[in-house]
């Protein structure tokens, strides 16, 4: 690309940072390899790749194909460009993660409950679970990042049916999401000691949150920070 008009002599200055710009640009590139292709061989062929790509950016400084700046910027937007894919992939394998945990808390609660409280919490937790589950893993499958599901799609139709936009239909839906996650972990559950005699008592339970370990409630956590974060987007719009 490339054509600077200035063919003055590069300084040693300007050519050390290009260069150890390349090098942090190489090794954030095997950071990001590391967290997300188990594969080995795709790994090393992801990384040579990149590699490859750094060199070819400090010849053309080299060789004055590009300018210093040019360069950095070159490695700096790529380097954003991963970041942002990384970011993707997290929040969506968060999301696919949190799904699958809505639709076994759901569950949950139909047994717990008896059935009493599957038509109010229950169902609709399995179901905005199933959406979160198919909507990330179509992004991931297909590396995209807006992919909507048929709960999603009911909900922007309802929103249009009364007179408002597809976006207050994304709105209600991840305020939904929110509220039903919130639901689910303040569910009164039964303790892992309860006794019944007659019937269980309300000293017999507690709220579901208390029976998760650490990992599940930084994860519960994590999941409607996602959503809190995409219903502020919504919002802005």
């Amino acid at each position: 690309m490339a054509k600077p008009s200035d063919k003055s002599k590069l300084s040693m200055n300007d050519f050390w940072e290009v260069s150890h710009a390349a090098a942090q640009f190489t090794g954030f590139a095997c950071t990001i390899s590391a967290r997300h292709l188990k594969d080995d061989q795709t790994r090393m062929q992801f990384n040579r790749e990149l590699a490859y790509y750094a060199r070819r950016v400090v010849r053309d400084v080299e060789e004055r194909q590009l300018s210093p700046q040019e360069g950095l910027r070159e490695l700096k937007a790529e380097q954003q460009s991963l970041l942002s894919q990384s970011e993707h992939i997290f929040r969506q394998s968060i999301g696919l993660i949190g799904g699958a945990v809505q639709v076994a808390t759901g569950a949950g609660v139909c047994y717990g409950s008896a059935g009493t409280m599957c038509a109010f919490l229950g169902a609709p937790l399995m179901i905005h679970g199933s959406n979160n589950v198919y909507e990330n893993t179509m992004n991931l499958y297909s590396a995209r990042t807006d992919v909507e599901g048929p709960v999603r799609k009911a909900y922007q139709g309802a929103a249009k049916q009364l007179g408002y936009s597809e976006t207050s239909g994304n709105m209600a839906y991840l305020t939904g999401d929110l509220a039903l996650s919130g639901a689910g972990v303040m569910q009164p559950v039964l303790k892992p000691d309860a006794w019944r005699l007659f019937r269980f008592i309300r000293s017999d339970r507690e709220r579901a949150y208390k029976q998760m370990s650490r990992e599940a409630l930084v994860l519960e956590v994590g999941v409607d920070a996602i959503t809190a974060e995409q219903l502020y987007d919504e919002y802005k719009k």
